[in-house]
């Protein structure tokens, strides 16, 4: 296939052999794997409202190693999800399955299960030459019925946008889950939002939500930025941060995706390990990084303009911060930034490309350990949002309003 992506860096040959339709929209990926309840959240995007034509991409996936039971578990996946599409397909919507259930041990996982997916996406856009939507969705998620209608809508209203993060909101009350699973669901998306709140506190450029199941990008920024990685865990966080830099990033704030609460022990973090990690701990109180921690942030990188001429950094950094700059070795790279940007809009630029999304992360990490002590989720809230409510759902409430309200656009760095 004649396309420089797919010949360097595609993972496998595609293997979709139905024809597309010339005016495709948006292909949704899914990775799958042990998955017993896939039909579940197909049924939610089958629901949908749509005026285009729209596939789904699910790839049912295991390593080579993983046991006799996860095999045969992903083949009566596999059979069943192709068996309930068959009466579901329409001109509108339709599914393709790919089975990869001998993966190398080496890569096998959720980031090479996307890639696989993602890349066979870029292919089906490829054959009808259009630069279609890619959405990154779970298996075990589910959305508001103008979820493809709106995110075909906004990269239409948005023209310039490579991707953008789509608002989510876990469930927080019924009768599937314990009240134990509803209570550290509410505490853990609190954490996700107060984060995304310090790093906008800072004015960071990359304060965007990285929830695997509610992204999406545009074929071609898929292609530019070298696509999916092969990451095993965090294979959402790191890719969306390269598409974060090509600038214009947006959020899909009007439709939700509503991704599952359970527990899972596959990866060694994000939401399954967090909701696992509550169940087995005794205290009932969820411990965060101080708000501190962005305060320091937000000093430093309100004197970032003064940072292109002046002699002494350290003078706008906490002993904190300046600890880490100085183990990361930033007067070195200071004098790099300088020495490679002709202005200041070039030198905020390479400033963000070095001060990234995981060495802010770094950063985080390092206060904790070493200078401010962690405190209880609500408290950290409550500090940093000047917040007087004291009820953990009503905290959460109040993120999400806000955060639907937030700025479309990265307003510093990436534009």
């Amino acid at each position: 296939m004649d396309n420089f992506y797919l010949n360097k860096y595609s993972y496998c040959d595609y293997q979709i052999e139905a024809q597309v339709n010339a005016e495709i929209k948006a292909i949704v990926v899914i990775p799958c794997f042990n998955e017993p309840n896939l039909v579940g959240s197909l049924q939610s995007l089958y629901a949908c409202d749509i005026d285009y034509c729209v596939e789904i991409i699910v790839v049912i996936n295991c390593s080579e190693d993983c046991s006799n039971e996860i095999k045969k578990q992903n083949i009566e996946t596999f059979k069943e999800g192709q068996e309930w599409c068959k009466n579901q397909n329409s001109n509108l919507i339709s599914c393709h399955f790919i089975l990869e259930n001998s993966l190398p041990r080496k890569h096998a996982g959720v980031g090479l299960a996307r890639k696989i997916g993602m890349d066979e996406a870029v292919a089906r856009f490829h054959s009808v030459n259009n630069d279609g939507i890619i959405v990154m969705f779970d298996a075990d998620s589910q959305c508001d019925k103008n979820y493809l209608s709106e995110l075909i809508r906004h990269f239409e209203i948005n023209p310039k946008t490579p991707g953008c993060s789509i608002q989510f909101e876990h469930p927080i009350s019924g009768v599937e889950f314990s009240p134990t699973i509803y209570s550290g669901i509410i505490k853990y998306e609190l954490f996700l939002r107060y984060y995304i709140e310090g790093l906008r506190l800072a004015n960071l450029p990359y304060a965007f939500h990285t929830v695997g199941s509610s992204m999406a990008v545009r074929s071609s920024a898929y292609q530019k930025q070298g696509g999916m990685n092969k990451r095993k865990a965090g294979e959402d966080f790191y890719f969306i941060q390269k598409i974060i830099e090509l600038g214009n990033f947006t959020e899909l704030t009007t439709t939700r995706v509503i991704p599952s609460p359970r527990t899972s022990d596959r990866v060694p973090f994000g939401t399954g390990k967090a909701i696992n990690d509550w169940l087995l701990q005794e205290s009932q109180n969820y411990m965060t990084y101080s708000p501190q921690t962005f305060y320091d942030l937000n000093e430093f990188t309100k004197n970032i303009d003064s940072l292109f001429s002046s002699k002494d950094w350290a003078k706008f950094c906490s002993p904190c911060l300046k600890e880490y700059l100085i183990q990361n070795k930033f007067s070195e790279a200071l004098l790099e930034i300088r020495k490679n940007s002709s202005n200041k809009t070039g030198f905020v630029k390479r400033f963000y490309t070095w001060f990234s999304a995981f060495r802010v992360l770094k950063f985080v990490h390092f206060a904790r350990d070493n200078y401010y002590p962690q405190v209880k989720i609500e408290k950290a809230v409550q500090i940093l949002s000047k917040s007087e409510q004291l009820n953990t759902t009503k905290l959460l409430d109040e993120y999400r309003y806000k955060q639907k309200k937030t700025r479309l656009i990265s307003e510093t760095g990436f534009e």
